[in-house]
């Protein structure tokens, strides 16, 4: 017999077969259940962009938003029409209501350890915006937490989610490219107030007690994952920065330039992270033995594989689910789907990452070259 035609739109992800004696029979299997999450922080503006994308998928239910601002909290709930239930003003309050499987965590850098800690408490896995956190100590404090309590600990960077950063990792892989030698990695924008970021996310960018440094961590920190993940998590051998500011009349506690070079045994990265930029740029420039690609925006590469070869400009298809978005492979994680080792969201990734911030403010402030040690 022939097999029955299927009907279109099932709402399920996909259809089993099952051969019942000369028949077949197509029976769904249902989606699994969306992942619970929470968000703590509303100071980070970054979280605007999670609140667009919760509508538009099904992995992810936003079960709770903790802040306890109550302005900040009643602007959000107007804006996104949110139901009021949502909010609560302290972790505590959330965890009592509440039961998510994961946190987003979107308060200031210098609040990422506290939040963590909590939610590994009560084996919540997080997931906060980049950086990790302040210090090397806080990210030794974080990672003992998330071993500990058996939670994930992921850091979420818009150039995770670049097409054209996984297709030059896919060309080093390949050996198209060569042993890595120099790896440049530009960063930045005309700067946070320039580009008109919300007040409460100004006011904790430009607090080195909050944000850690100025540009040099804002987005430093892009540089220092995405090096990390090419160096398959080879920390280098030394750090050295330099960090000034150009702008003392708009940025008078933190830098806004910085130059960092990081020298490995055989290969040397040099990270530009900048809040004077005269317009937003993220390319990532890798040179390898036998050729080089580069990274120009989040779809485009330009490759040149030999000295003979032109080279070619390639439009990278967009990244597959889950790894396409940050929510898609937060809910993967979560349910085991995804194991987040080595990669640039995992916590040993930005363990490094954090050695070489850490290192970088402490060249800046010296004058000094830092040498790194392995991590206890």
């Amino acid at each position: 017999m022939h097999a029955p035609k299927l009907r279109i739109g099932f709402p399920i992800a996909a259809l089993v077969w099952a051969f019942c004696g000369t028949q077949i029979v197509a029976q769904p299997v249902a989606e699994p259940a969306p992942v619970r999450v929470a968000i703590v922080g509303l100071e980070h503006g970054h979280v605007v962009g999670f609140l667009q994308q919760f509508p538009r998928q099904h992995d992810t239910e936003l079960v709770g938003i903790v802040d306890a601002d109550p302005a900040l909290c009643a602007k959000y709930e107007q804006q996104f029409h949110l139901d009021h239930s949502l909010f609560y003003p302290t972790l505590e309050d959330l965890f009592t209501h509440q039961h998510p499987q994961a946190l987003l965590v979107y308060t200031s850098i210098g609040q990422h350890r506290r939040v963590i800690e909590a939610a590994a408490a009560h084996g919540i896995d997080a997931m906060v915006e980049k950086p990790l956190t302040l210090s090397l100590e806080d990210a030794l404090a974080i990672r003992r937490a998330a071993r500990e309590h058996h939670i994930h600990v992921l850091v979420n960077y818009e150039t995770t989610w670049y097409p054209s950063n996984h297709a030059v990792y896919a060309l080093l892989r390949e050996d198209r490219l060569g042993e890595i030698r120099k790896v440049v990695i530009h960063d930045g924008h005309q700067g946070p107030k320039e580009i008109g970021v919300q007040p409460e996310f100004l006011r904790w960018l430009t607090d080195p007690a909050q944000n850690g440094a100025g540009a040099l961590y804002d987005f430093g920190c892009y540089g220092a994952d995405l090096m990390t993940w090419l160096m398959h998590g080879e920390a280098p051998l030394s750090v050295t920065a330099v960090a000034q500011t150009d702008k003392p009349e708009t940025y008078p506690r933190v830098d806004d330039d910085a130059t960092v070079i990081l020298r490995y045994a055989k290969a040397q990265a040099v990270l530009m992270p900048s809040w004077d930029w005269p317009f937003g740029r993220k390319d990532t420039e890798v040179y390898g033995t036998k050729g080089y690609a580069i990274a120009v925006n989040p779809t485009q590469i330009r490759e040149r594989i030999t000295e003979s070869s032109p080279e070619v400009a390639i439009t990278i298809p967009p990244l597959r689910p889950p790894e396409d978005t940050s929510l898609h492979y937060l809910a993967a994680v979560v349910r085991g789907e995804l194991q987040p080792h080595g990669d640039l969201t995992s916590l040993d990734t930005n363990m490094v990452v954090m050695q070489i911030l850490d290192a970088a403010r402490q060249s800046a402030r010296t004058g000094k070259t830092v040498v790194l040690h392995p991590l206890p």
